[in-house]
């Protein structure tokens, strides 16, 4: 297309009126497909939050960083981790250790 026929498009297409122009009901219900989609994958996101918290509590994975757990006791990775640093700490505050454990 050249400029000119573009030119003869744009004078042939009238412009509607304003009360002519309407978003209509395929927009509106775009606009609720669109939140009802977002409100899926919020819940989806916090299904898989809460596998992770679930997986990272089982020991499943250990991260650089584990969260507190609230009254569980560490396993694998974690209650080592946990051991060798209570026995630094322990070392550090000049306290023989465990007085069950022989020298």
């Amino acid at each position: 297309m050249t400029v000119i026929d573009l030119l003869l498009l744009s004078a042939a297409d009238p412009v509607p009126k304003e009360e002519d122009v309407v978003a209509g009901w395929t927009a509106f219900a775009l606009f609720g497909i669109g939140i009802l989609a977002v409100v899926v994958l919020g819940f989806s996101l916090v299904k898989r939050l809460k596998n992770v918290d679930a997986a990272a509590a089982a020991g499943k994975y250990d991260p650089s960083t584990p969260k507190p757990q609230r009254g569980r006791p560490a396993r694998g990775l974690a209650a080592v981790r946990e051991q060798r640093a209570a026995e630094a700490a322990a070392a550090e505050a000049g306290d023989p250790g465990d007085p069950r454990e022989p020298n």
